[in-house]
């Protein structure tokens, strides 16, 4: 790698406006190919299609959540907590590397292409091999990042109840998605926050800030993240990736960009990536890292013209946003309704009884406000004593806000209606 002599760099974000890189290391990490590559893979999926401004990038995210990292960081200097240099720079990284190992169009895809690897896998596996090529100089952030370093505090700002994530993510989708229900007071919950016990508090003052961002919350799932139409389009692109690695499993001849083509003609799982398989997790972390939303939308195109008509028809809804009809409700839907839509789609798409299940199809969403096995949100009193969120707030349940609320859609061919 070829280093720049000035990393004094600073950085016009449409949210925050000038934020700077706040280390040297963390400038090498910046400019280091694989998180270069976060450019070119949405934060928000194919949320473009409802909200046409969200278009903006998990390299953005990432950097909006350092800055907000710096920004804790300084306020909890500022109240007396003592974090060294080295956990101060290791606390920048680890929030910077948290989302490098995500897939093309985020979440959408995952577990499509790698079967039970979740994106924080592909992180880790990511960060250590980074580690190897800065000569050790993250093992700091990656205990943190694990939660196995002996100061808790550092780690729920990664990954926690109001970690600086969660944090940028509501605010930066709330200004491109246009929701001004999602706006939250990020800079006002970062002053507030504090640490007792090695464990983030936030001082009872910046108690309705706090409401308002787990209202932010719950409101941004299921008016943008949960939106009808996103989950038809990103349902959608998974059945596409579905079909095209069943082809390809059956020695179908498929055009594909050569590391989406790895994928789709080879497994892997956990043991893969703990080097306990068939393929070495750098095999594995090369190709994965050449790969990005372009690679799937390239491929797409040429699926068009496929010879199987459901690969084909498939990938034509989705380039043209002819997306399937969804209906969303509490219940599950009957099982002869079901049948019934696969039937016509059969007739109606000209394909046999065993792959209907392609365009007719159901499942499950479900939103949790308040993550149950996250720390507890602890609300600093003035008398110095802490007391959980929901024995202060007049407004929140911690029962209710832990509550999975699950609902079930139900995607279709619209030509069935």
């Amino acid at each position: 790698m070829v280093y720049r002599r000035n990393k004094l760099k600073i950085i016009n974000d449409p949210v925050y406006g000038f934020i700077s890189i706040p280390g040297e290391l963390v400038f090498d990490l910046i400019e280091h190919s694989w998180f270069q590559r976060l450019r070119n893979i949405k934060q928000l999926g194919l949320t473009s299609f409802v909200y046409p401004g969200a278009n903006h990038s998990r390299f953005q995210h990432c950097l909006g959540a350092l800055h907000l990292m710096d920004m804790a960081v300084r306020t909890l200097r500022s109240k007396g907590v003592e974090i060294t240099s080295d956990e101060e720079e290791a606390a920048y990284i680890a929030i910077l590397l948290h989302d490098i190992g995500h897939g093309p169009f985020s979440h959408a895809l995952e577990n499509s292409l790698i079967q039970g690897i979740a994106h924080e896998d592909l992180s880790l596996l990511l960060m250590r091999m980074m580690n190897e090529a800065f000569g050790k100089r993250l093992d700091l952030a990656i205990e943190i990042f694990l939660g196995n370093y002996k100061r808790k505090f550092l780690h729920e700002l990664v990954s926690g109840q109001m970690d600086m994530d969660r944090l940028d993510y509501l605010r930066r989708d709330c200004f491109f998605t246009g929701v001004i229900e999602g706006s939250v007071g990020s800079d006002r919950i970062i002053r507030m926050l504090n640490v007792v016990d090695d464990s983030l508090t936030i001082e009872e003052k910046g108690i309705y800030s706090l409401e308002k961002f787990l209202i932010a919350r719950r409101l941004m799932y299921w008016q943008v993240y949960m939106h009808k139409t996103v989950l038809s389009s990103e349902s959608l692109l998974v059945k596409i990736l579905k079909r095209a690695k069943e082809l390809a499993s059956e020695g179908s001849d498929l055009y594909a960009t050569p590391a989406l083509s790895f994928f789709l003609y080879n497994n892997f799982d956990l043991d893969d990536l703990q080097g306990k398989g068939t393929f070495s997790p750098r095999h594995i972390a090369t190709n994965f890292t050449r790969m990005d939303d372009t690679d799937i939308l390239v491929s797409a195109k040429y699926w068009v013209d496929h010879s199987d008509r459901v690969l084909s028809d498939l990938s034509r809804r989705l380039l043209q946003r002819d997306l399937l009809a969804i209906e969303i409700q509490n219940e599950p839907f009957p099982i002869s309704k079901i049948e019934k839509l696969r039937s016509l789609a059969g007739v109606l798409m000209q394909v046999s009884s065993e792959v209907t299940d392609y365009f007719v199809f159901t499942d499950t969403i479900s939103n949790l406000t308040y993550t149950p096995d996250a720390p507890e949100i602890k609300i600093l009193l003035k008398d110095g004593t802490t007391a959980d969120i929901a024995l202060v707030s007049e407004m929140f349940n911690h029962n209710k806000l832990s509550d999975r609320k699950n609902k079930y859609f139900l995607c279709y061919p619209k030509e069935c209606r």
